[in-house]
């Protein structure tokens, strides 16, 4: 077996280890930043498809909301959730905010807020 270039000296060797390690730390940035996004993207579209298809009581409307909410996991209380009916439909309300840490090195605080109304 032939050996690798980059590995066969002392400087590729170290090289290869510290471009390696900057990859897996930014692919591991990368998915800690994007799993809020992902949950506040579907959490959105679910809850316009729950105000799309209102059944006409706001307080079932405002439990499915919260049972969705809780199946992807979001820390939010069912009281940030507001249900209403409005002039061309349903609006549905909701906001939480999400705390990103990055090995203990970094925080950010995410704040999301979901307004929508079909």
């Amino acid at each position: 077996m032939k050996n690798l270039p980059a590995l066969d000296n002392e400087h590729g060797f170290f090289k290869f280890i510290f471009v390696t390690g900057f990859f897996v730390l930014a692919f591991y940035a990368g998915i800690q930043f994007g799993i809020p996004y992902y949950k506040y993207t579907v959490f959105k579209t679910d809850a316009r498809e729950f105000a799309r298809i209102n059944l006409g009581d706001m307080e079932k409307t405002k439990a499915q909301v919260f049972k969705r909410a809780q199946e992807l996991g979001l820390p939010i209380e069912e009281k940030n959730i507001e249900a209403s009916k409005s002039p061309r439909g349903t609006r549905i309300k909701a906001s939480w905010s999400e705390t990103v840490d990055i090995l203990g090195i970094y925080q950010h605080t995410f704040v999301f807020d979901v307004d929508v109304e079909e």
